[in-house]
């Protein structure tokens, strides 16, 4: 089977379990390392004639990742699509299982396993409320029906923001600042918070820095996810 993936957890997941499947790829698959794989763009913005040069069995996508008339596009030139959308940790599981299974694979890999008797194992501290933003400049913040928000809430965080209308709100900062939260979580993707660029707004409310991809990609790194952030969420966190 060839398969493009315009998605970049999705991309680990199988070169993760089927080597040698993958023909295309986004420029922003990082793993896992030493990916061989065309280059087709970006996720929201593919050169869809290189992903039709590949003569792709199947190209897979999400609904939050990638757009609508690209989809509509690799449909119309009569591409088959795998489309993913979970917004909850069980949904990611589920859904990994059985795309894999329609892949090809004979049967769950070990990551997936792992992955599910880790967050299966969970047992949260007590909760904390948590402003999470995705990116600045304008700032944008998790709001409810997320994939990360019910990775944080599986690890006690609670999103200040998880009633919101909006799934991903853009409140200003001094409704940020007076959000009464008990931290802040910044994730260093979509935007690249740092210790020197994210905490300065936030003065006298811990911030904790976490690892993006084990925040919101789902894949191998669910499995050591649980791990990973409950230590890097773990107070204290004054930047």
């Amino acid at each position: 089977m060839r398969i493009v993936s315009l998605v970049p957890s999705l991309t680990e997941a199988v070169a993760a379990t089927l080597p040698g499947a993958l023909v295309g790829i986004t420029d922003w698959c990082t793993h896992p390392a030493g990916l061989t794989a065309e280059r087709v763009g970006g996720s929201k913005y593919p050169d869809l004639d290189r992903v039709l040069a590949l003569r792709p069995d199947v190209v897979l996508v999400n609904v939050e990742e990638n757009r609508e008339q690209d989809a509509d596009a690799l449909r119309a030139a009569g591409i088959e699509l795998y489309v993913t959308y979970p917004r909850t940790v069980d949904q990611a599981l589920d859904e990994l299982a059985r795309m894999l299974t329609a892949l090809g694979a004979p049967t769950a890999p070990d990551w997936l396993t792992e992955a599910r008797t880790a967050w299966s194992d969970l047992r949260p501290p007590s909760p904390r409320r948590a402003i999470v933003p995705v990116w600045r400049r304008p700032w944008i913040v998790l709001g409810g029906d997320t994939f990360a928000g019910d990775v944080l809430r599986r690890l006690g965080i609670t999103n200040v923001y998880e009633a919101a209308s909006e799934r991903y709100p853009r409140p200003s900062l001094d409704d940020l600042q007076a959000g009464a939260a008990d931290m802040v979580v910044l994730p260093d993707e979509p935007y690249p918070f740092t210790a020197a660029d994210g905490p300065e707004a936030f003065p006298g409310t811990p911030c904790a820095l976490v690892s993006g991809r084990h925040l919101t990609w789902y894949g191998p790194s669910l499995a050591e996810a649980p791990t990973l952030l409950t230590a890097q969420l773990t107070p204290p966190h004054h930047l």
